[in-house]
């Protein structure tokens, strides 16, 4: 079975970061996991993801320098990211950054996977 797409989780929480594995993985998707900004600009370079999943508040590159880094980069500027925060005010940050959509911790897969869906 070919995969779906590709997914790039960038989430710094291990648990977190293992459900959102098994669940894309059992969806279909390819995953590759960062625990920070500064490891997913690295994998990004390496193979280009179709949907970015991006924790805000990380250790080394947040979530706010990752996307800096991505919009300069040529081949990652136009791949979608879609937050994945417990920030109260993730929603408006999402918009005001140009993400393509954000969903709220503690997530419903099944909410995610759809959001992941729509953009592959």
């Amino acid at each position: 079975m070919d995969p779906k797409g590709y997914v790039l989780v960038v989430e710094d929480d291990l648990d977190a970061r293992g459900i959102l594995e098994l669940a894309l993985c059992q969806a279909g998707y390819m995953v590759t996991l960062a625990s920070n900004g500064a490891e997913a600009l690295a994998a990004a370079r390496r193979q280009r993801p179709d949907v970015i999943l991006l924790d805000l508040a990380m250790p080394v590159m947040d979530g706010f320098a990752f996307r800096a880094a991505q919009l300069c980069d040529s081949e990652l500027a136009t791949v979608p990211v879609i937050c994945v925060s417990g920030r109260h005010d993730a929603s408006e940050v999402a918009r005001a950054m140009q993400l393509s959509g954000c969903v709220s911790k503690p997530f419903l897969l099944d909410e995610l996977i759809s959001r992941v869906g729509e953009l592959t």
